[in-house]
């Protein structure tokens, strides 16, 4: 049953992303459904002021920046019911005490994960035209290229293999079908008539190494995913092939993946590294067959409203006594970000 009184509501986050994530209307949207003061939003869970605010709240609007909620946390929250998570994952910010008090959770990942569907598919058409390598050359010589230069380039039969059917690879796959590729699929937890489904032939990830123009990396950061992309298997992709990745730095060994760039053998578009960011002296700044960006594949300026709309709908359904549509449950942790 919806509560008699609206529930009392506190931010922990980075400030800083506050007014992106809920702009006035949005935040009015909140304000109906809750007891939320705009003007606190608690960054550190040690201070007087956030124990006073977490002693009162029911349900903690969390973001970037947000402190872990550990058992000592909790130990400040006798209230709290529900993590309503205006960002992606929440594996590194919910521990187990959480979990175990039966705290209810949901993430606006799904919204997180558009952005970075979309940015992979731009990268996957330009990689395709291979304009990274054509920027470099026509700002050397300023001449255009031949036909004989290009015989090798463009998208039509190009075989994108995705690895991991999460929900960027998923989105991914999506936005993949209107053009003339052939998508290959690696995800343990996909049948192939859910590959098929989805448009893409499913293959053990060996395979989809070998056969693939263009993978691109969507699987989650978790132990079984460390190091994917080995040596060995890097080795399988074939010559000139291009490694996007938009996951974790983790997922590849950076030594391998390092040694195959300065080589040339392969191409790299990555939005994710490990470390994070590289080190100044790192080759990887300097080399032409390397396009780097500074983790913005996911939500940044406007898009980070999307991920508050969805918080608010979240908090809607809570208020009403409805189920939520982005649960998140410990259980999914084993094989989601």
């Amino acid at each position: 049953m919806p509560n008699a009184q609206p529930p009392r509501a506190v931010f922990a986050m980075d400030p800083v992303h506050l007014p992106l994530l809920f702009p006035p209307p949005l935040m009015a949207r909140l304000r109906q459904v809750c007891d939320l003061d705009p003007a606190l939003v608690v960054q550190d869970f040690t201070t007087p002021a956030a124990a006073e605010a977490l002693a009162r709240a029911e349900i903690l609007i969390t973001g970037w920046g947000c402190p872990r909620l550990d058992a000592t946390a909790l130990t400040s929250a006798p209230r709290l019911r529900a993590v309503l998570h205006a960002a992606g994952s929440v594996r590194s910010l919910v521990g187990d005490a959480l979990w175990e008090r039966g705290v209810t959770v949901s993430s606006a990942v799904t919204g997180n994960a558009l952005p970075v569907a979309e940015y992979t598919l731009a990268m996957i058409l330009l990689t395709g035209k291979d304009a990274f390598t054509h920027r470099e050359r026509f700002r050397a010589t300023h001449a255009c290229p031949t036909h004989t230069e290009t015989a090798a380039t463009g998208n039509v039969g190009r075989r994108v293999g995705v690895i991991g059917a999460s929900r960027v690879g998923r989105r991914l796959l999506e936005l993949l079908r209107p053009f003339d590729f052939t998508v290959l699929l690696h995800d343990p937890y996909v049948s192939p008539a859910e590959a098929a489904a989805l448009g893409a032939e499913l293959l053990p990830l060996d395979d989809l190494l070998r056969h693939s123009d263009i993978v691109s990396l969507h699987a989650p950061d978790i132990p079984e995913t460390y190091r994917m992309l080995d040596a060995a298997r890097l080795s399988l992709i074939r010559d000139g092939g291009v490694l996007i990745n938009t996951s974790r730095g983790a997922l590849v060994d950076p030594d391998a993946l390092t040694g195959e760039l300065v080589s040339g053998r392969l191409h790299a578009i990555l939005d994710v590294t490990e470390p994070e960011p590289l080190p100044p002296a790192s080759p990887l700044y300097r080399l032409p067959n390397v396009f780097l960006t500074p983790h913005i594949a996911g939500s940044l300026g406007n898009e980070l409203e999307r991920l508050g709309r969805i918080v608010a709908e979240e908090l809607e359904r809570l208020a009403q006594g409805l189920p939520l549509a982005h649960q998140v449950r410990h259980a999914d942790l084993d094989h989601v970000a």
